[in-house]
């Protein structure tokens, strides 16, 4: 059963503390799950204050699932969520 895994490393411009990156991310994971449906955390950067890398995971039996959906994850975020820049992202399907 492939798993994917998508990459995200985003910039946070204008964050000043880390407790106001925790508040932009928090929500972001939140709303990520929710809407995809996708398990998400920060996995580095946890100690910068203007930039996060954030991952998300999808199982399905459907690799050319898993792409579109993940894919889609990408563009949601880039037009719907303008608290954060996103300056990467990769696709790992395994």
């Amino acid at each position: 059963m492939p798993v994917g895994i998508l990459s995200l490393h985003l910039l946070l411009p204008g964050c000043s503390s880390l407790k106001e990156k925790r508040s932009r991310i928090k929500p972001l994971l939140s709303r990520l799950h929710r809407e995809f449906n996708i398990s998400t955390a920060e996995m580095d950067l946890q100690d910068a204050w203007g930039e996060s890398v954030v991952a998300c995971a999808l199982i399905s039996s459907d690799t050319a699932h898993i792409q579109r959906s993940l894919q889609t994850v990408v563009k949601w975020l880039e037009n719907s969520w303008h608290d954060v820049e996103v300056v990467d992202d990769s696709i790992e399907i395994v």
